[in-house]
């Protein structure tokens, strides 16, 4: 049932805006404020599907009621109520966000359209913020333990933020997971993800890699070549194995978080992005800071919020759910019958030391489906799951 507040401080238009929502439709459950003050306080208070407010009112004027919702409940379509003399203002409203506005006298046929329309919004608006939190089943992060949950838990509250995120943990464990999870869960979701491992690319190539460069850099540079902040404007970048990044890439990395530009290798020219960067490491950075390996800095620009993946043999409880979900996943990928694993043959896994981490289970349930018996037993485990 769509709950509607009319904040107008005019008795004889609050009964007449209250009459023609009730008699068009009996569901609406329409409720008053007689001035912006008493109006925000049940703003506060209540989930409204939409908001007619008055601009001109004692004590809260509309404008400040308006401005002051969408602090707080942005998600709320606000229709402002406007008398002759308070067109340019009602119009300006729109500016600040309001959905739209009527006129007094209200027309019955442009009243109720409005109300119609801004409904529906409410509930698109309602429908996408669901499926924002719903991640690709790509990345889906499989467990219930204590930990798992945590990590879940910290990245509804962090993804809708800009804040940057270190995410920690051995190798193998599901770093990357976490961060397509706090892209996929950001507002940044329609922006693109650019994934960089830091470890993987030469040191002398990274600073070209993350930057770009102009053509004549170096030898090799033929052509004027944009970087992976470039490319993750607007979205998000991943710069994974951080800690395996050269000082004088570290010290540009800095600059780009402090500034939000950066240059091309070879260009004195700066570059504006709007970058949200999210790293990951399986190394100790305080260490390495202290080896002079890492920049202090860097770390602390980096370290805003903290996330710690723990290696499987602190999560064994999940592991019944892991082995489930990579038998299903191997089997449909290779057109094959799903195999069962016996209640033995999962406490026998339960058991290993995963020094590989989830990366090493999978591919030992892998090898199992393969070369195991139709349904995954003790004896099968102990052949073939041996280090």
């Amino acid at each position: 049932m769509p709950k509607i507040l009319i904040i107008e401080d005019e008795a004889a238009i609050r009964r007449v805006l209250v009459k023609i929502l009730s008699e068009e439709n009996d569901t609406y459950e329409v409720e008053e404020a007689e001035d912006g003050l008493s109006g925000m306080g049940k703003i506060k208070k209540t989930d409204y599907d939409l908001v007619l407010c008055d601009i001109k009112m004692p004590k809260m004027d509309g404008v400040e009621v308006l401005e002051a919702t969408r602090k707080i409940k942005p998600e709320i379509p606000i229709v402002m109520i406007s008398g002759h003399g308070d067109l340019d203002t009602a119009v300006n409203t729109m500016r600040l966000g309001a959905f739209d506005y009527i006129s007094k006298p209200p027309d019955l046929n442009r009243l109720l359209n409005t109300v119609r329309i801004a409904l529906d919004r409410k509930e698109l608006v309602v429908e996408n913020k669901i499926l924002k939190k719903k991640v690709s089943k790509k990345y889906e992060m499989i467990g219930e333990s204590a930990a798992i949950s945590q990590i879940k838990d910290m990245i509804d509250k962090v993804a809708p933020t800009d804040a940057r995120v270190l995410i920690t943990g051995p190798n193998g464990t599901g770093k990357e997971l976490v961060a397509h999870w706090l892209h996929e869960k950001s507002d940044r979701v329609k922006g693109p993800m650019i994934e960089v491992n830091c470890a993987a690319i030469p040191s002398e190539l990274i600073e070209s890699e993350l930057f770009g460069h102009v053509k004549g850099a170096f030898t090799s540079a033929n052509k004027d070549r944009a970087g992976k902040f470039e490319a993750a404007n607007s979205g998000t970048i991943f710069l994974d194995e951080i800690g395996d990044m050269s000082l004088s890439a570290q010290a540009k990395v800095l600059r780009a978080l402090q500034e939000s530009r950066i240059q091309r290798v070879g260009s004195d020219k700066d570059i504006k992005v709007n970058v949200r960067v999210v790293a990951a490491t399986n190394k100790n950075l305080k260490k390495e800071i202290e080896a002079g390996n890492f920049r202090e800095d860097l770390y602390h620009r980096l370290a805003v919020i903290l996330i710690k993946v723990p290696a499987l043999n602190d999560r064994r409880e999940d592991i019944p759910l892991l082995v489930n979900h990579f038998a299903k996943k191997i089997a449909n990928d290779q057109g094959v019958a799903q195999k069962e694993f016996s209640e033995k043959a999962i406490k026998l896994l339960q058991d290993y030391d995963w020094t590989g981490n989830i990366r090493e289970l999978r591919n030992v349930i892998e090898r199992l489906i393969i070369l195991g018996g139709t349904e995954v037993s003790e004896k099968d485990v102990k052949l073939f799951a041996s280090k």
